[in-house]
């Protein structure tokens, strides 16, 4: 076993990466290990195999699970980290990683809680493009989920708080991808999917950015590329923060393709996985409608009514502007049976 003190030190890091190599007759085996050098805790291991004839399927399998290990499991740490101490302690580092646990909540009391902790990290690293790409996506979700009294103001701020992370670091793929989300609150949704593109040019393990491509895909109507990219997302990040999402698009993929059944499994999948907000719900009772499972879809407006009072048929089409008049139609009418 590595000596994490001794790596530690002499690298300067606060985390280590090690693995073990295990070769026999029938191929290569991998043990993969990500640790916390200042505890010496293990926050994420993995264990690979293939044959000798697939070595190269092997990198790129390790490449994946390793980028994905870091995007998650380190800012996981890092919050749980800083929940023990008082924020005025924290330097910006931890600010942002903190600001990320309460942002994937979703909720308008984390929303702000997140905005807060970004904006303290914006205060002691001015500089810091990731921790400005943060202030956008709250704005976001402000205008996304309706969170704020004022979603055009909202929508305006993800957009400058995106263009002053990527003045910051144009290569920087969180901030690209804050810019292309910010295209969704204007429907501008082919200048969304080229920045969404960039995102995942610069990082190509990048689940978050495939997912919110494959929902711009949705969006314009092209289902082919939407379950490529979906399944890429899934197959790179299958505990993503945004998984109600990814199940989200793809039943709504299936509305848009006619298989309701399908689009009811997935929905319902969606809006009972963690972190799925009342625009999920609505997707869930929607596609349960039109698979005629309206039991099921009462319990999911209900659900509506629960998280958001006010939630309407305006709301819905504002996240999601399908370009699809056939499904839209659809969408509308069964919004309408429900009361929105």
């Amino acid at each position: 076993d590595p000596d994490l003190d001794l790596v530690a030190t002499a690298l300067g890091a606060r985390y280590v990466l090690s693995g073990i190599i295990e070769a026999n007759v029938s191929g290569l085996a991998v043990t993969l290990e990500l640790s916390d050098a200042s505890t010496n805790e293990v926050i994420w291991g993995d264990r690979l195999g293939a044959p000798l004839d697939a070595i190269d399927d092997l990198r790129n399998r390790i490449v994946a699970r390793l980028v994905t290990a870091l995007d998650v499991y380190i800012p996981l740490n890092e919050a749980r980290s800083a929940q023990m101490a008082a924020i005025e302690t924290l330097d910006a580092w931890t600010s942002y990683h903190l600001g990320l646990q309460h942002l994937y909540r979703f909720t308008t009391t984390d929303n702000q809680r997140a905005k807060g902790l970004f904006e303290r990290a914006v205060m002691l690293d001015p500089h810091f493009a990731r921790a400005h790409a943060g202030l956008s996506f709250t704005s976001f979700l402000e205008a996304f989920l309706h969170l704020g009294p004022d979603v055009k103001e909202a929508a305006r701020a993800a957009r400058h708080h995106a263009e002053r992370g990527l003045e910051l670091d144009s290569l920087d793929p969180f901030a690209n991808f804050t810019m292309g989300r910010s295209q969704w609150l204007t429907h501008d949704l082919d200048a969304a999917a080229e920045w969404l593109d960039r995102a995942t040019t610069l990082n190509p393990n990048y689940a978050q950015g495939f997912y919110s491509s494959a929902m711009t895909s949705m969006l314009i109507g092209n289902l082919a590329a939407t379950e490529v990219q979906l399944d890429t997302a899934l197959q790179l990040s299958p505990l993503d923060p945004l998984l109600y999402g990814m199940h989200g698009v793809r039943s709504q993929m299936f509305i848009q393709s006619g298989d309701y059944a399908a689009a009811a499994r997935w929905g319902d999948r969606a809006a009972a996985t963690p972190g799925a907000h009342y625009l999920i719900a609505m997707v869930a009772m929607v596609a349960n409608g039109l698979a005629e499972r309206h039991e099921t879809a009462a319990r999911w407006r209900q659900k509506v009514r629960q998280s958001k009072p006010n939630a309407s048929a305006a709301h819905y089409f504002a996240a999601f502007p399908t370009c699809d008049i056939a499904s839209k139609t659809l969408i509308a009418y069964e919004l309408r049976r429900h009361g929105f």
